[in-house]
This record gives structure tokens, sequence and C-alpha cells, in this order.
């Protein structure tokens, strides 16, 4: 994987090969950027990365400026990945090990920018459990965006605070707000 742009700009980044993941390719979260890019400017944004695996979108946004970044993760592996490359480039990020679920029911924070790429294979309700708890818990701020990347079979349309979808490849991008429904 590499950071498109920002200050690691060209920068490749090698994760260990026995992480269980499956990064966002570099075609779609170029797109996923350039979206963002349009809509927010990265140094003010408090961000939200859940099943982060490898850290990919993290490094991506820590890259452009944005300056709190927590990942949560349930793999320790991936967790020790992320802390250990954030240190290494001195991006500041905020990596911990747990389930995503738990996180989303305790936190108190609320978030600019929450991006979700659970695995494609997660039930449907499981992916429901995203969106219903970050709206239950009031984990967006007001202008807030959640972003949850899923397969193209897959689709959350039917979801409160859902606004629009994004496919890219075998990748689908669904963005819901607190306002929703395309407002």
């Amino acid at each position: 994987m590499r950071i498109i742009s920002g200050s690691h700009k060209g920068r490749r980044i090698f994760a260990p090969k026995n992480l269980p993941v499956r990064p966002t390719t570099d075609m779609a979260k170029e797109a996923l950027f350039n979206i963002l890019n349009n809509q927010y400017y990265f140094a003010d944004l408090k961000i939200l990365d859940l099943f982060s695996g490898t850290g990919n979108i993290a490094f991506e946004f820590a890259s452009r400026g944005a300056k709190e970044i927590t990942c949560v993760d349930s793999h320790q592996g991936c967790v020790q990945f992320i802390s250990k490359t954030s240190e290494e480039l001195d991006l500041g990020i905020l990596a911990m090990r747990n389930d995503v679920f738990t996180y989303l029911g305790r936190t108190k924070d609320q978030f600019d920018l929450i991006f979700a790429d659970p695995p494609y294979d997660m039930s449907l309700e499981d992916f429901e459990k995203i969106s219903n708890l970050v709206f239950q818990n009031n984990l967006l701020k007001k202008e807030g965006s959640l972003i949850i990347e899923h397969s193209k079979q897959m689709d959350l349309s039917h979801l409160s605070g859902f606004k629009e979808q994004r496919k890219y490849g075998g990748s689908v991008f669904s963005f819901f707000s607190i306002t929703g429904n395309g407002d």
C-alpha cells in the first residue's frame, strides 16, 4: 500500500503478511479522498477509523494533516503495526485493541468522520449495528459523516442517515450523516 498525498506522499508501507486484512485499494482510496478533500479541511478533523486493519486509511488522513485519529481493531497484530508505523512516521495516531461494537457502545467522544471497513463477509445485521450504534450514541458531530466500506453485493441504503453511495470496482462507500436522506 502507499500513501497517495500529503506530507508522506508516495511512501510505500509494507504490512506483515500474517495480518487478517483486506486493505482498501489505492484506486478506491484515491476516489474517497477526492470526495473528502472537497468537503473537509483535514487539519480540523477528529477521525475514528474502525476495523482499521493495516491503518491504510488512517495513514492517509494523517499524511494530509489530520491531527486527531483513533484506530480501533480487535487484532493485536494490526494495532501493533499501526502504532509502530505511526511512531516511525511521527503521525500521532492512537491505535487501540478493542471490539468495534464494544467501543462504539462505550465511547463518549464525538467525531467529524467515522470510517468503517469491516470484513466484507460480515452479516447485514452487523453492518446495521455499526450505523445504529454511531447514531444512537451520538458519536458524529453535527456536520460529520459516517462512511462504511462494503462489497457491491451489500446494500445499506435502507439505514437511517444514508446519503449516498459510490462504487469503485468491487468496493462501495456508503455515506451517512445526521441529516441523511440526500439532504
